[in-house]
């Protein structure tokens, strides 16, 4: 016969305290003397107790669920790259320190209240959509706390999460010009006019564009080129790119993962990596220490991009206040192989 569980009556039977009083060490509210709470402390961990947390949502009227929205869980530009995992495990962290779970969902055309009512969430985290998405609007009419990541709102009143994008894409481009070369290709995940567009990919080639224009080198639209973000895009780029190619011309892909595939596809044409052209990466995924040669590129703390914007998330489930509603978190340059 199974043991009957530990209750939260039985935790403060023992104690000879309220069940409010267990209640409040619990979720480290209300006022507790420190006896009291080494003692309900103890007493939790003999009887190795854990909190009901769906009579807890009964009461607080939370399902203590979240979900990480991504718009077209299409494969390749999700599946197969490691950067939106290691956010997602950022995000998990940050909920699983305070009895939270996360759920994964593509956005797709008929996102509408009930996604949130059947799952009875309790706030999203929403990685790429911005103002010109066709989902922007559905998504604040679910009235849920929600929290921007990649996005670049201008409603400053949203929540938004963004490492310094701008700064990245000048960062890499001044780098790749410092060793010489007077031409940088940029292939982006963007399809269609880069300068028309926003979000993250937008705010790296404002970057480098401040680059060229420091180093009083003309922009030419032609050395930009769209769909490049996976690692299949990348691949296929390596064929666009090879009638650009020439003497101080260098290569800079705006995700690590579609530089994966360039010099795949580039090796494959009989292009070098750096000896014929210098390829620069953006995310400093996991992989991009381990290839051959090492990827240099766009350091970003994506773990702790994940944890910020749970943090923001649960400061409003919460009812918290909070100094900063839109976070920018540092970037930094890890040269590796990939560049000479």
């Amino acid at each position: 016969m199974r043991p009957k569980s530990v209750t939260i009556k039985d935790i403060a039977r023992s104690a000879n305290v309220s069940i409010a009083t267990v209640s409040n060490v619990i979720n480290k509210k209300g006022r507790v003397s420190e006896e009291t709470r080494i003692l309900v402390e103890d007493l939790i961990q003999k009887h190795n107790y854990i909190p009901d947390l769906s009579a807890r949502s009964l009461k607080n009227m939370n399902s203590h669920l979240i979900s990480v929205a991504v718009p077209h869980l299409v494969k390749g530009q999700f599946e197969d790259n490691p950067y939106f995992w290691q956010v997602i495990s950022g995000i998990e962290s940050g909920a699983r320190n305070e009895n939270f779970h996360v759920m994964l969902t593509g956005i797709s055309d008929s996102l509408g209240v009930s996604f949130a009512n059947e799952r009875h969430l309790d706030g999203l985290v929403v990685i790429g959509v911005d103002e010109n998405s066709e989902h922007f609007e559905d998504i604040l009419e679910l009235g849920l706390p929600c929290v921007f990541m990649d996005s670049y709102i201008s409603k400053t009143n949203l929540y938004q999460v963004n490492s310094n994008d701008k700064f990245g894409g000048y960062l890499a481009t001044r780098y790749l010009l410092s060793l010489g070369y007077e031409k940088v290709i940029l292939i982006s995940g963007i399809k269609g006019k880069i300068d028309e567009q926003s979000g993250v990919d937008y705010q790296r080639w404002l970057g480098y564009k401040k680059a060229l224009q420091e180093a009083n080198i003309a922009y030419v639209p032609e050395m930009i080129i769209e769909g490049g973000n996976t690692m299949v895009g990348g691949y296929y780029a390596a064929q666009k790119v090879i009638n650009l190619l020439g003497q101080k011309t260098a290569i800079f892909v705006l995700s690590d993962i579609g530089a994966m595939g360039l010099i795949r596809g580039l090796n494959e044409l009989g292009i070098a990596i750096p000896k014929d052209v210098s390829v620069m990466g953006y995310d400093d995924i996991f992989y991009a220490d381990f290839m051959i040669p090492s990827l240099t590129t766009i350091k970003q703390d994506i773990f702790h991009k994940g944890q910020e914007a749970v943090n923001l998330l649960l400061a409003q489930i919460e009812r918290r206040e909070i100094d900063e509603k839109i976070i920018s978190l540092p970037v930094e340059l890890k040269i590796r192989e990939s560049t000479i």
